[in-house]
């Protein structure tokens, strides 16, 4: 007789021997050994960053002043219950180089993490001429590769 069979038989009838590997699932601190691994995680959620978004919005508000459908920075403040600062902030956006415009068009935010901060894209757009943005860029770039 083997040793598994003598362990069998000494069990209680109640008791049963489980044999395999078993996965644990937390919840709410109680552990439930299941015999299946656990699913697979979902797929990351991808939606447009908020940068890009704040660009496509500058240019729908700059192109509703350029076709006078609103007189001014001021008017598009009130009717959209903002401020003329910001406003103002928004459409400093479109003073970025074409190629970053294009870049940032490509943002994507995964699960919530946003690739840059708007307040970062308006210093690159601060910077000066688009050679000077260029440069603030690939400077803003390292350091978002870093962190």
């Amino acid at each position: 007789m083997s040793n598994a069979d003598s362990e069998e038989k000494s069990q209680p009838a109640d008791r049963r021997v489980l044999v395999g590997t078993l996965f644990s699932e937390k919840r709410k601190k109680r552990v439930v050994l299941q015999e299946a691994p656990p699913p697979p995680p979902p797929a990351p959620v991808r939606r447009p960053a908020h940068v890009a978004r704040m660009l496509a919005l500058a240019h729908h508000l700059q192109g509703a002043i350029d076709r006078e459908l609103v007189p001014n920075r001021a008017t598009v403040a009130r009717k959209l219950g903002l401020t003329r600062a910001r406003v103002t902030q928004l459409l400093d956006l479109l003073l970025l180089a074409p190629d970053l415009h294009a870049r940032v068009r490509e943002f994507e935010a995964i699960d919530g993490a946003e690739p840059m901060a708007e307040r970062t894209l308006r210093a690159v757009a601060h910077a000066g001429t688009w050679a000077e943005q260029r440069a603030a860029w690939a400077k803003v770039a390292i350091r978002a590769a870093k962190a």
